[in-house]
Formats: C-alpha cells, sequence, structure tokens
C-alpha cells in the first residue's frame, strides 16, 4: 500500500538548533528569563526582536543579541499592534506577579495580569500566526510556570494566568499543526530572576527570617531539587523546542521545577 504521508528525514543524533534565516520575538526580553532566551536564539542564529516595557534593558539586550528592541505595554493593545508580525519563533515570555489573599485581592491588579499573560500572547499569536502559516514552519514557546499545573496560596491571578496560558498553548498547537507550528509550554519552578529574589527579600521582611530559609523552607519545600532554577536552564529548553528534534513535540508542558508536580 502507498504511504500517502511524507516521511521526513530525522536529524542526525548530534544535530543542534540552526536557526539561521529565522526571525524570533522575545516578550519581556529586558531581564531573566526574556534576556537568556533572546541571547540564547540569536546565538543559534536567529534574529531577535526584544520586546520589553523597560525600553534601556530591551536596547541593551538587542544590542548583545545584534537584535532590534521594542519598547512596549504588553496591556495596550494598540502597542501590541506595533509589534512586528513576520516572525517565526515567538516566545510568550513577559509576566508579573501580585501576591494577596482572594478576599483582598484588588480587581484592578487581577485583570492587569490577565492581560499581560494571556490576552497579550493571544494577541501576539493571532498576529503572527498567519506568517508562520505561511511559511510552513512556526515555534510558539510559552512561559508558563510549575503554577499552570499546580496551585499556591495568594496567587490568585497568576495561577489563574498560568492556567489559562495553558489551555491558549493546547488550541495553537492543534490549530498549528497542519501548518507546520508547534506549540508548547515550559514551565520554570523559581527561577533566579529580578522577580523572585525581590520576593525573597520581601518574604524574608515580612517573616523575620533569613533570604536563605525563605528558600529552603518557603518556596522550595516543594521541590526535591533544593536550588533555584538558572535562566539559562530554561532558555536552554526553549532553544530545544525550536530545534530538529522537536517537530513532533506539539500542545504539551515541559516542567521545569526540580521534581515539583512528581508528588
Amino acid at each position: 500500500m502507498t504511504n500517502t504521508f511524507p516521511t521526513p528525514v530525522p536529524p542526525p543524533p548530534t544535530a543542534a538548533a540552526d536557526l539561521t534565516g529565522r526571525t524570533a520575538l522575545v516578550t519581556g526580553g529586558g531581564s531573566g528569563i526574556g534576556r537568556a532566551c533572546a541571547l540564547a536564539l540569536a546565538e543559534a542564529g536567529a534574529t531577535v526582536h526584544v520586546v520589553d516595557r523597560d525600553g534601556p534593558a530591551a536596547e541593551a539586550v538587542a544590542k548583545a543579541a545584534g537584535g532590534q528592541a521594542h519598547e512596549a505595554d504588553l496591556a495596550d493593545r494598540a502597542a501590541i499592534d506595533l509589534l512586528p508580525s513576520d516572525v517565526d519563533i515567538l516566545v510568550n515570555n513577559a509576566g508579573l506577579q501580585h501576591v494577596a489573599p482572594l478576599t483582598e485581592f484588588p480587581p484592578e491588579r487581577f485583570a492587569l495580569l490577565q492581560s499581560v499573560m494571556v490576552t497579550a500572547p493571544f494577541l501576539l499569536m493571532r498576529r503572527t500566526l498567519p506568517h508562520m502559516y505561511g511559511r510552513g514552519w512556526g515555534r510558539i514557546v510559552n512561559v508558563s510556570s510549575v503554577h499552570g499545573l499546580r496551585a499556591s496560596a495568594y496567587k490568585a491571578a497568576y495561577v489563574a494566568a498560568k492556567h489559562a496560558l495553558e489551555g491558549l498553548s493546547k488550541v495553537a498547537a492543534i490549530e498549528g499543526a497542519p501548518h507546520g507550528v508547534t506549540s508548547n509550554c515550559v514551565n520554570p519552578g523559581y527561577v533566579r530572576t529580578p522577580l523572585v529574589e525581590g520576593q525573597v527579600r520581601d518574604q524574608a521582611a515580612a517573616h523575620g527570617i533569613s533570604e536563605g530559609d525563605v528558600l529552603a523552607d518557603v518556596m522550595l519545600a516543594r521541590s526535591p531539587v533544593k536550588r533555584l532554577l538558572e535562566a539559562e536552564e530554561v532558555a536552554a529548553a526553549v532553544l530545544w523546542l525550536c530545534g530538529p528534534h522537536s517537530g513532533y513535540l506539539t500542545g504539551t508542558s515541559l516542567p521545569l521545577d526540580g521534581g515539583w508536580t512528581a508528588g
């Protein structure tokens, strides 16, 4: 019987991501995970658009990556409409946090987190997918969180947003599959970023304990691996999802959580 489905030639076992000729857009690219992703993608040959609401930070990363900076507030739809649409790789990384009990959670902060971490990725997918479909190749990588798979108290907006991003990513995977476009989430635990370092300092001050005790007894209590994840480790996973061995992997979530979700 004739096989009517094309059989792709598998890449050699040692093949690394060669993104020469590809264009990537990374949100929240001015620091932390976004910065690491922008640099990793550029190192693999991609032309990188670095998007951040901190213009000077975006400029610095873009200069290091040989790319282009875009100062944009992702809560502003008009700003999103000015970003490039002709990109092959979309990394939805931008995020923010607010910690408060549900009964005291400010509704305006809840809405802001959904806008930046759910609506903006949706709008960027909607904006860039036609180009990916036209080229027959694309990669969407959504930087979710272990909180896209598990919940924690006092993080209603963040947990809700990351769970929504997981669902959005799966829809993009199903719709993109016939066009050679994959969509996946990476799900880090606590990463050594300015955001997390600020949380450590705040909790240490609030509870009157050392920053080391905050890490060991609070943040990493549910993680068998007792260290913070490095931003470069997340970027390596993002890069792998854009490489030659990941074309059949789509609609899934890759936990980088030190075993948190294993229990």
